[in-house]
């Protein structure tokens, strides 16, 4: 990339290190690793499509941990009898912290099941969102946790909401990451196949985009195939997922959208 300082400012712009990247350019060894991996495929492919960091999902932070009470503490302890309790004794379960998660989203971050079933037995709303715009099944999907995902969508949770600071949904979130079984029990729920987030990418795009071409993203492509998403939809430069796997030498991937009709 040219020069160390050159590196290190590429790697900054990628995690939205912002105005801290002198402070950055000046730290050592461990800092140089870090920016190393934030040079991953996904990352890269976003920097160079002039989209700006991703912003993450926020789960609660050891400071907000120690500070929680009442039935946010009880969920992130996975409490479901005193999740009982307070709510019997008039604790609204909606109740939301200064970063908008309720009980339950708390639940769904930590992987508390039985304290999220609790939660919405109780009368929790399973399609609440964060200040981040996120849902429990978009958090579930994220975190590949496929019990959470299940209880979710039993709960009354919508698998075709929109979602997230990029108007996505959780399907988008799943295939992006590779995780093939949330992928298929979100198309069992009936998610939108060819939702179009505001970044011009759906699942399949996003699976082949920010994939890295392996078996969980080629097993990821090829349930969506299956499940009859278009793959003929391209991103806003016109190119399809069948052009990027092209691109990226995924041949495995190619050969699947070649036999679904891509082009």
């Amino acid at each position: 990339m040219g020069s160390d300082r050159e590196f290190v400012r590429a790697a900054a712009r990628l995690s939205g290190a912002g105005g801290d990247r002198d402070l950055i350019i000046g730290a050592g060894m461990k800092q140089r690793l870090i920016c190393i991996a934030l040079l991953s495929a996904g990352a890269t492919a976003l920097w160079l499509a002039g989209v700006p960091p991703t912003v993450a999902q926020t789960p609660p932070t050891e400071r907000e941990l120690r500070i929680y009470a009442g039935l946010h503490d009880a969920a992130a302890r996975g409490d479901a009898a005193e999740i009982e309790q307070l709510i019997t004794d008039g604790e609204k379960p909606n109740i939301q912290d200064s970063n908008s998660r309720t009980p339950l989203h708390v639940a769904a971050f930590l992987r508390r099941h039985a304290a999220a079933r609790a939660l919405i037995r109780l009368g929790a709303d399973p399609n609440a969102l964060d200040a981040q715009r996120y849902d429990i099944i978009t958090i579930a999907a994220v975190n590949n946790d496929l019990d959470m995902l299940k209880i979710a969508i039993e709960g009354g949770g919508n698998a075709r909401a929109i979602t997230s600071p990029y108007n996505g949904t959780a399907l988008i979130a799943a295939a992006h990451r590779g995780h093939v079984e949330i992928v298929r029990a979100l198309i069992g729920a009936k998610a939108p196949l060819n939702h179009v987030n505001n970044l011009g990418w759906t699942a399949l795009l996003e699976a082949v985009v920010l994939g890295n071409g392996g078996a969980n993203h080629t097993a990821t492509v090829e349930a969506l195939v299956k499940a009859n998403a278009d793959v003929n939809i391209p991103d806003r430069h016109g190119t399809t997922a069948l052009g990027h796997a092209r691109s990226r030498g995924y041949s495995q991937i190619a050969r699947i959208l070649e036999r679904a009709g891509a082009h």
